[in-house]
């Protein structure tokens, strides 16, 4: 039996998931989405090595824990690559640090997915879902609330809509809308910096390695995808650089550039996609609790893409959301309870302010090319490579299983 109901403002990859947690929990939503998404036919899935052009997520353990329970995983799995091992280098350096899963006792250290096979999986979930009430298409013109329910005003073409619920979480992106209606502040900070993302193929296979490489020109990170010789690549550069390593006339311009900064450990890049730049920016909101309304994803904090943390962090913010919604529903309670979306937001912090810290670190640690501390940093490489404990420390956090 439907006991309430929440909507969600944003159908990005974390408002499809919640939304898909939530129906699980038998409670009813209505998802708003901005763009109008695809008519996708599953019986038509193109084969994931034809296009060198999608984005990807690297989910941690805890994300995969997360989709098993909602009965996902067997679908996303077709179109994942574990991770077994991690290589993190410096170019030109001599520190290096590895991180194997046969040694930490792990299946691995998490999956590597295109974002278009997790996001058609989601989608076509949720149009499935009888709970869920999609709509897309739709813009939204105004956020109010009072102390019973949140109330939105949007429009979908030459229809007005005016809905409402006991509790709206707020998962539309780093400008959010909901945000601002709200008068909730954010702190910026931004990094300089564009990332290029592309997909690559080499002529050695990848093995299931996941690579860090720290360069002059920014860290590159490259990771496995499916398929034995295909990687991906988010590599972040200084604003400003990046035209230099778009467009297909510059194709061989960035796959020498490759080749000089990772080395000869894949054989020769021999293939690039279309490549993307996004800018790069830290924007943590001052609240994610107002009333009955909760932040949720870049929404609440957008950070660098450095470690692969963003998507995993936001995942485990929508988990324990879920535990505190889904006590409230035992209960016969209400989830939008002003009390209990606190209480969330106070118990995330720790986990949140952890992984922000780490990656804001990272990018501004070997951003410096100061010898004393290229030194010190290397240093620091060899020593996680070998001090006793420290591995499993990192690696369980890296997994997302000590949030």
């Amino acid at each position: 039996m439907v006991q309430q109901q929440v909507m969600i403002v944003g159908g990005g990859m974390v408002g499809l998931s919640l939304a898909l947690m939530l129906a699980k929990q038998n409670i009813a939503v209505k998802l708003l989405e901005a763009i109008q998404y695809p008519d996708y036919d599953d019986t038509e899935l193109a084969p994931s090595h034809s296009s060198f052009d999608a984005r990807n997520t690297a989910l941690s353990r805890r994300t995969v824990q997360i989709y098993q329970k909602l009965g996902l995983w067997e679908a996303l799995q077709q179109h994942a690559t574990p991770i077994l091992q991690v290589h993190i280098t410096e170019q030109g350096s001599f520190g290096k640090a590895r991180l194997i899963a046969d040694q930490e006792k792990v299946e691995s250290f998490g999956q590597v997915i295109e974002n278009a096979w997790l996001g058609r999986v989601l989608l076509t979930q949720v149009r499935q879902q009888p709970l869920i009430e999609l709509i897309d298409g739709v813009k939204v013109t105004s956020l109010t609330q009072d102390n019973e329910q949140v109330y939105i005003e949007a429009e979908r073409g030459s229809e007005q809509l005016q809905l409402s619920a006991a509790l709206l979480i707020a998962a539309d992106g780093r400008d959010s809308f909901c945000r601002q209606a709200l008068g909730i502040g954010v702190d910026v900070h931004d990094y300089d910096q564009v990332a290029i993302v592309t997909t690559v193929q080499t002529s050695k296979p990848h093995q299931q390695v996941g690579f860090e490489r720290f360069s002059s020109l920014g860290p590159l990170a490259l990771l496995p995808l499916p398929g034995e010789y295909r990687r991906s690549v988010v590599w972040p550069v200084k604003k400003g650089t990046e035209q230099e390593w778009l467009g297909e006339e510059n194709d061989q311009h960035f796959l020498d550039a490759l080749q000089k900064t990772y080395g000869d450990r894949a054989g020769k890049f021999l293939k690039t996609g279309r490549r993307f730049s996004y800018p790069l920016s830290q924007v943590l909101a001052h609240r994610q609790a107002v009333g009955r309304v909760v932040l949720m994803g870049n929404a609440a904090h957008t950070i660098h893409p450095v470690a692969g943390q963003g998507f995993n962090l936001c995942m485990r913010d929508a988990d324990v959301l879920l535990r505190y919604l889904s006590n409230q529903l035992a209960n016969a309670a209400d989830l939008g309870n002003p009390d209990v979306l606190k209480s969330y937001e106070q118990a995330r912090l720790s986990d949140q302010q952890r992984v922000i810290k780490f990656c804001d670190s990272v990018v501004r640690g070997f951003s410096n090319n100061n010898p004393l501390l290229k030194f010190l940093r290397n240093t620091g490489l060899i020593a996680f490579d070998v001090i006793p404990g420290v591995k499993p420390l990192v690696a369980n956090y890296a997994m997302g299983l000590k949030a």
